[in-house]
């Protein structure tokens, strides 16, 4: 984010989605919930859908950030490092990274009526795919494109289940056996 201002606006309107949804998001709601004069976000973002792509650009830049801090993919060639990252990964995700979750399956669901959204999430989305492929494809997979995918869809789908759907949030011991056990599928190991 390029000033003060617009990561508030962002964080804020982060927040906002979680806490109230989609239909909670509006100009007015970030400026009160930011406590900037009336009229600070339209002025930045002039349209619902600038709205929308600042929040996901800061979104993209909160995550990658705090996936950086857990480790490099390249760090990450042996199952067992695989796992160990992807779990702090998870963790983190449902722990201090659970509001920019849910604030991500609201902007994901928007973007499946937005295609000017679904471009800029879809191209935030390769981006962590490309890695998940890059940290398959140096442990050896023989189809480092697709385990990659997969891999991805595997995360996000306990992610989802946990924050979102009916199921349990593992702890850690829980989210590396089942992890161990996909991987080693993946790398026939």
């Amino acid at each position: 984010m390029s000033t003060p201002r617009a990561r508030l606006i962002a964080d804020t309107a982060i927040a906002l989605l979680a806490e109230r949804g989609m239909r909670g998001l509006t100009h007015r709601a970030v400026d009160e919930a930011a406590e900037l004069p009336p009229g600070s976000t339209s002025n930045l973002a002039r349209t619902r859908a600038a709205l929308l792509e600042l929040t996901l650009a800061r979104l993209t830049e909160l995550e990658t950030a705090r996936f950086a801090a857990i480790g490099t993919p390249q760090a990450a060639r042996e199952i067992d490092a695989m796992t160990d990252m992807t779990v702090e990964m998870i963790h983190m995700q449902l722990t201090v990274g659970r509001v920019t979750s849910l604030a991500r399956y609201e902007l994901a669901l928007e973007a499946t009526r937005r295609p000017e959204l679904r471009k800029v999430y879809d191209e935030a989305g390769r981006a962590f795919r490309r890695t998940a492929v890059a940290v398959l494809a140096a442990a050896g997979s023989a189809d480092p494109e697709r385990h990659g995918h997969q891999f991805v869809a595997y995360v996000e789908g306990l992610l989802f289940d946990a924050i979102a759907g009916a199921g349990p949030v593992f702890g850690k011991e829980e989210l590396r056996q089942g992890l161990r056990e996909v991987l080693a599928g993946m790398l026939g190991r």
